[in-house]
């Protein structure tokens, strides 16, 4: 179910509430590129400035309008249990397919705490789930002796792994073999992944060039390596251009750049830096992306 270029979508906003017509209108152009699945709210997708409803109706509007025409991975995460579990519910009365839920944020629980989180979760809730690892984000790094316990259990089917680090990638997959799918959460480490033995990437890149994202993935299981290979290095500079200010700053600027959502974020983000935009400006227009 889990493979090649999942996008994690931005949510577009339209004077302070969620554009839902931009949304569907994304969805439909992701689907005709050729993206693999959908994770809507996810880090990329602003949750963390979503209300209870916005959430659950971001998440239910965007398996409405897939249609069962890939698969859709809905963000769940947070820092309590309880509520993670909460979340992951509604998730799962919406009748998405899975869903993504991120390490425990701020509070710092330990390798057993983050055992026990999510095997209380995978109890409670009948849902394929997929970990995600991103200690830049959250303070915190699942090592792959916790992945490798939490592989065995039935529902845990996957890991989206943003360490950048490719030793840690490897040991996980050296300890877990086929009980568990892992995608990249790095743009940068996509190909390096798969070389590995991962099976994609859960992208943001992939939110303003789905079809290259797309067709690197797919080059890369088809054993077309040199092709795979001239993809990733012509994908770079866009993949650098994501992060030169917090994401989905930069991301949701070039789609507004594109004409595809309204260049609008929830606070504390805010517009980029004049020299920073033109800096991402000038990274779409080499790569005919305006």
């Amino acid at each position: 179910m889990f493979k090649g270029s999942i996008v994690a979508i931005v949510t577009p906003f339209k004077k302070g509430k969620v554009d839902e017509k931009a949304l569907g209108d994304l969805i439909n152009w992701h689907i005709k590129q050729g993206t693999n699945a959908i994770v809507p709210c996810g880090t990329t997708g602003e949750s963390a400035t979503l209300d209870y409803k916005e959430h659950y109706r971001v998440i239910r509007f965007t398996v409405e309008a897939v249609g069962k025409r890939v698969p859709v991975i809905a963000g769940t995460g947070a820092n309590s249990t309880d509520e993670t579990i909460m979340i992951t519910k509604e998730a799962m009365k919406a009748k998405a397919d899975a869903a993504l839920v991120v390490t425990p944020y701020y509070n710092k629980p330990t390798q057993e705490g983050l055992y026990r989180h999510y095997k209380m979760l995978a109890e409670a809730v009948n849902l394929p789930l997929v970990l995600y690892n991103v200690p830049g984000r959250t303070a915190v790094n699942m090592l792959p002796s916790t992945v490798a316990r939490l592989a065995g259990i039935k529902n845990i089917v996957g890991l989206k792994e943003a360490t950048g680090d490719m030793k840690q990638v490897s040991e996980v997959i050296r300890l877990c073999g086929d009980r568990l799918t892992v995608l990249s959460g790095d743009d940068f480490t996509t190909l390096p992944l798969m070389a590995l033995g991962g099976k994609g990437v859960i992208s943001v890149s992939a939110n303003v060039a789905p079809k290259m994202v797309s067709d690197m993935c797919a080059l890369w299981e088809k054993g077309k390596f040199d092709e795979a290979r001239a993809l990733h290095y012509r994908l770079e500079p866009l993949n650098s251009s994501m992060f030169i200010e917090t994401n989905p700053i930069p991301v949701k600027t070039a789609l507004a750049l594109m004409g595809k959502i309204k260049e609008e974020f929830r606070m504390p983000l805010c517009e980029m830096a004049p020299a920073n935009r033109d800096k991402l400006a000038k990274v779409l227009k080499e790569m005919k992306l305006i």
